[in-house]
């Protein structure tokens, strides 16, 4: 019996009488009574019903693979990861193809094709192991720019004689380019080893159509996944490069500035080793000043030129310069300072692997960052120098003029005491004299001065009872304080611990503190001294009803010389020193000063001393 099954296209009638005819015949054929020209006509019926079908087949084929292509096109657009584009598009080419095997490969960097994706027929990954296909066909559709098609590679004489087609015994392949903007990326593969004629002219033009779609998302998901590679390199990059700048910003040592920036510079190149120098002399050679990773040991010296002959050239091109060393890739990065060479880093990488220009940039932003950063940290060095010297010149001066002073005061004071003097000669006399104090006063302010910036300030701890500092405050401070008719208040607990601190220069901070307070509060006005303990510390806080302070002001306070500029204040003796030496003083015994201050109604001024250990 005919199996009761119509192909599509075949109409009820056309499918009956087709059955009908064929049971007659096969009746006919039993009995022996067969008509020749029925028997023809039913061939030649049964010949154009299944060209109608081949065609319909073709036709139903063809709208398959463009309902495929449509919803495929749709697919591998939705993705800009590479490799999930690349998986998509060979899925949907085994699908489309029909192929037992199927290959995607895009060109790599030597200009040869890399395999990225492998699929066999139930759509598998195939492994690297077993990328074996006819190398032939693919690089010649990658040299050509053209696809090709083969029925039966073994016996087709372009490809029949080629180790791969043999040893693989492959009959069916498929293989088209990749183009994108202008140029041919890869090669689609696909083959059969079973089967001859599996692929056809159409199957060949399909392939290339869908390859044209998948090209583009090939393309763009490449470009996305380069740009964002580059992105993330330049993420990395500047975040490195802020590293680079919270260390050299941290330093003021040059010293330091130029070895953190060697280090990062052989980091960031991926460099082996290198050298920092500095330009000296004249004409100027470069003086190594660090060493650092697998480099020789210069110890200092300066560079050969006739080793390294490119340090001049770099050196007057003010442009960095790739070099080498034997087996060594050398990179040669100026440091610049306004345009003008300082000095330079030179990086060296065994193995003779060359530095990329990509490395050579970075180098140059990380260098010129710390060109800043050395440069700075040399000018600070230079002016720290003149600071000692200022400092040390002033002590020394300071030291010479207490003995003259000392004899002037002597001198005036037994003129004073002899008498027969006239009231203009008395005058003069303590004129000189009220000057020679307060060049004494200027002279110890800069004798302290000098000690605490060279370093030569020290404490001497002792314990020390709050009554006696007290009291020596008094005795030294009451006739001041009564001749501008204030009120003095002391506001302590009943029971203060003793201190441990220097005695005279806890006296020194109190004194000056409430002798500013007695200056500057207008007379009858109110000056407190209160004292607390808290935990092992005693808070001191003097406080008045003075004049008050800006906050302008507030943050002047400890400038060396400086006054404020109101007439009430310049009206005050005073050198503008006391203020910097008693902060130093406070900052001496471990604690720090606090203001707090408003114009028109007064100041405080607090700070705290160690309690002495029971």
């Amino acid at each position: 019996m005919i199996p009761n099954n119509k192909p599509d296209g075949v109409s009820e009638t056309e499918f009956a009488n087709m059955r009908h005819n064929l049971n007659l015949l096969r009746s006919q054929i039993k009995s022996g009574t067969v008509d020749g020209k029925f028997l023809t006509k039913q061939v030649d019926n049964l010949v154009a019903l299944f060209e109608r079908l081949e065609v319909e087949r073709k036709q139903r084929k063809n709208a398959a693979r463009f309902e495929a292509l449509y919803n495929v096109s749709r697919v591998i657009g939705s993705s800009l990861d590479l490799q999930t584009v690349l998986n998509q598009v060979m899925d949907a080419i085994i699908q489309l193809t029909g192929a037992e095997r199927g290959f995607l490969m895009l060109r790599d960097d030597d200009g040869g094709l890399q395999v990225r994706a492998a699929r066999n027929f139930d759509q598998k990954t195939i492994g690297s192991d077993e990328f074996k296909y006819s190398r032939t066909v693919a690089n010649q559709v990658l040299d050509s720019g053209k696809p090709v098609v083969t029925t039966n590679a073994a016996e087709d004489p372009r490809f029949s004689g080629q180790a791969s087609i043999i040893a693989q015994s492959l009959r069916s392949i498929m293989a088209t380019p990749l183009r994108a903007r202008g140029s041919v990326i890869g090669v689609v593969y696909v083959d059969s080893r079973a089967l001859a004629g599996l692929f056809g002219e159409d199957d060949l033009a399909a392939l290339d159509a869908f390859a044209a779609q998948a090209a583009v998302a090939i393309d763009n998901a490449i470009l996305f996944n380069e740009t964002d590679q580059q992105l993330a390199m330049r993420v990395n990059e500047l975040t490195q490069l802020r590293r680079i700048d919270l260390q050299l910003n941290e330093t003021l040592n040059a010293d330091k500035a130029m070895l953190y920036t060697l280090e990062w510079a052989c980091r960031l190149a991926e460099a082996s080793g290198g050298y920092l120098g500095l330009l000296e002399g004249e004409p100027a050679r470069l003086h190594v000043i660090h060493k650092h990773g697998d480099v020789e040991n210069l110890d200092g010296s300066t560079f050969l030129d006739l080793r390294y002959p490119q340090v001049l050239e770099v050196i007057e091109s003010s442009e960095a310069a790739y070099g080498e060393d034997g087996n060594a890739a050398l990179l040669y990065v100026p440091v610049r300072r306004e345009q003008i060479v300082i000095g330079m880093v030179i990086l060296q990488r065994s193995g003779g692997q060359a530095f990329s220009d990509e490395q050579r940039d970075v180098v140059e932003r990380v260098v010129a960052r710390a060109a800043v950063a050395i440069e700075n940290a040399r000018l600070y060095a230079a002016v720290q120098s003149a600071d000692r010297a200022k400092s040390e010149f002033v002590g020394i001066v300071a030291h010479d003029l207490k003995s003259p002073m000392t004899s002037i005061l002597g001198y005036t004071d037994l003129t004073l005491l002899q008498g027969n003097l006239s009231d203009r000669q008395r005058q003069f006399l303590e004129r000189i004299h009220n000057t020679v104090r307060r060049m004494e006063m200027l002279v110890s302010d800069l004798a302290d001065i000098s000690r605490i910036e060279s370093g030569h300030f020290y404490m001497e701890e002792a314990r020390v009872k709050v009554s006696d500092v007290l009291q020596a405050l008094k005795d030294g401070m009451l006739p001041q304080i009564n001749q501008r008719n204030h009120t003095y208040i002391e506001d302590l607990e009943p029971e203060m611990p003793d201190l441990l601190t220097d005695y005279f220069r806890l006296l020194q901070v109190l004194t000056n503190l409430v002798s500013n307070a007695v200056k500057y509060t207008h007379d009858n006005g109110m000056i407190t001294l209160k004292l607390r303990q808290k935990g092992d510390r005693v808070e001191f806080t003097v406080s008045d009803t003075g004049i008050g302070l800006s906050k302008e002001n507030i943050l002047m306070l400890g400038t060396k010389f400086w006054r404020a500029e109101d007439d009430f204040t310049r009206a005050q003796s005073g050198t503008g020193l006391g203020f910097a030496i008693t902060r130093s003083l406070i900052e001496q015994m471990g604690s720090r000063i606090k203001i707090e201050s408003e114009v028109g109604k007064g100041s405080s001024f607090s700070f705290s001393v160690k309690v002495a250990p029971v």
